[in-house]
């Protein structure tokens, strides 16, 4: 099992910086146009970009079909965007776990 730590560097994108910062102007299209095309509410979009709702696998599936990127880029900066919290908000627990190693 992979124990390196996660890298340092810059802080971890969540997917709605990217979508909103990139994405979304670089499709010239309105906020309510790309919810529409995503087949999801406005809110749920606005949620998203304000960082508040996480890329689920049926969400990065429907961006990733309409930026013609797939899903693997949107779960991924999810993935790194999680992992990077729960590290921050659970080091001690974490540390205080023994790690085990089998005979």
């Amino acid at each position: 099992m992979n124990t390196a730590p996660i890298k340092r560097g810059l802080p971890a994108m969540h997917p709605g910086e990217l979508l909103r910062e990139d994405i979304i102007p670089a499709l010239d299209k309105s906020k309510t146009e790309i919810a529409k095309l995503l087949g999801i509410s406005r809110r749920t979009l606005y949620d998203i970009l304000d960082e508040k709702q996480p890329v689920t696998v049926p969400m990065a599936m429907r961006l990733g079909k309409l930026v013609g990127n797939g899903p693997v880029l949107w779960l991924n900066l999810q993935r790194n965007y999680d992992l990077e919290r729960a590290e921050k908000t659970l080091s001690a627990e974490i540390e205080a776990i023994p790690t085990l190693h089998a005979a």
